[in-house]
């Protein structure tokens, strides 16, 4: 297959264009062929002639998809990377926009032909692009390539690096909360840590506060998947969600204010309190994908923690016990597992058989959670002030004495 070079002979634009409307017309013989190539070099050529880049992008990607097909890989980006070139040549932000959203609307066509090229071509696209909105437009583009054309994992690595493309992209919420969901949606679909897609639908779901009830609405469905994602999660126990409008929503909504109800067990309530909503709502969380056993591990150890954050810091066994509905044997079998799971830094008093707790994880981190720190700090602050007054109380007093000492000696 012949491959598109440069040459000072011609321009590299004027040669795709030639290029690819032979290849498209090649079946019909030379006698149909010329004509329709020459009338469309020839436009090219207008188009280059006055600025019209806009027209020009738009005539080299007409036998894109004969491209695609007909050509091999390092052909086509060789080829794409001169149709994404032209963008640099307008002086025009919102013309290169418009073709940005040409080219990529032609390569996302059908994202299961040759996906990890067109992602390439997508990519090198971004890098030619100046205006920030571009950018990310190409880029939402490159994020739901990925998901159709099952390759995830080229895209999945940039995500660190999300914080430094929203400074640069500055842009508005609406534009944050489509990315946000995009980016939760590519990490479901490459199956990455339930973590990392909880951490996006959150950030998603926060973008909704300050919105009216209408807006509001449109976060139902994500909200519900964000709570069921927190529920299944065997290494979640702490979130802020109860607080967020867009899940506070569902407290009074005919249809999912049960998933709420489940929600709030989870983060505010033990063990007894999910046992007594699963005997009444066993299809429901079925429905859901969640597994009764799972739960209840997942509640066990939730109920464990919420029991040390008594005042005492002292657990019985036996209340571990019939909290956690286990036999004696099994207590200090799910410390252990609280521990592990960095939940709570205690010791093991079994002569006297009790938890000592030092530390426990809150579920939630609200108002009452930043009143109990503000307390603590306020304790130790008085605490250290006492420390330093008895020292240097300390101090004056010695000081006063070897100077009497002083004196005497005199």
């Amino acid at each position: 297959m012949t491959t598109v070079v440069p040459t000072s002979e011609e321009d590299p634009a004027l040669a795709v264009v030639r290029f690819a409307s032979e290849l498209a017309w090649a079946d019909a013989g030379p006698e149909v062929a010329e004509p329709h190539v020459t009338r469309l070099c020839v436009e090219a050529q207008e188009c280059m002639v006055v600025g019209r880049w806009f027209d020009l992008v738009s005539l080299m990607l007409t036998s894109a998809e004969v491209i695609f097909s007909k050509v091999s890989e390092k052909d086509l980006e060789c080829i794409f990377t001169v149709i994404c070139n032209v963008v640099t040549k307008s002086q025009s932000p919102d013309e290169a926009l418009e073709m940005a959203k040409l080219i990529s609307g032609k390569i996302t066509q059908q994202p299961n032909e040759k996906p990890a090229l067109r992602l390439k071509i997508l990519f090198n696209l971004y890098n030619l692009l100046e205006n920030p909105y571009s950018q990310y437009y190409v880029y939402l583009k490159a994020l739901n390539l990925a998901i159709d054309g099952k390759v995830t994992e080229n895209v999945v690595p940039s995500f660190k690096n999300i914080d430094s493309f929203l400074k640069e992209w500055n842009i508005g919420i609406v534009d944050q909360r489509k990315l946000f969901l995009t980016i939760s949606n590519v990490l479901r679909e490459n199956k990455s840590s339930a973590k990392d897609t909880f951490k996006f639908l959150t950030r998603y779901l926060a973008t909704f506060s300050g919105e009216d009830a209408y807006t509001l609405s449109e976060a139902k469905e994500e909200a519900v998947h964000t709570i069921i994602e927190f529920v299944k999660a065997p290494d979640m126990f702490q979130c802020d969600l109860l607080d967020t409008p867009a899940v506070a929503q569902l407290e009074k909504d005919a249809k999912y204010a049960l998933v709420y109800q489940l929600l709030k067990i989870f983060l505010t309530q033990r063990l007894d309190a999910y046992l007594e909503f699963q005997a009444a709502n066993s299809t429901l969380l079925k429905s859901y994908g969640l597994v009764h056993e799972d739960c209840i591990t997942k509640m066990r150890l939730i109920s464990l923690v919420d029991l040390g954050s008594n005042e005492t810091g002292q657990i019985p066994y036996g209340l571990i016990k019939d909290t956690l509905r286990i036999n004696d044997d099994e207590v200090e079998l799910w410390v252990v597992k609280a521990i592990t799971a960095k939940l709570i830094d205690c010791k093991m008093d079994q002569m006297n058989q009790a938890v000592i707790v030092s530390r426990c994880t809150d579920r939630v981190f609200g108002q009452h959670q930043w009143q109990t720190l503000k307390t603590k700090l306020a304790t130790w602050r008085g605490n250290v002030a006492s420390v330093i007054s008895t020292i240097q109380a300390n101090r004056i007093t010695e000081d006063g004495a070897q100077a009497a000492q002083g004196l005497m000696i005199r």
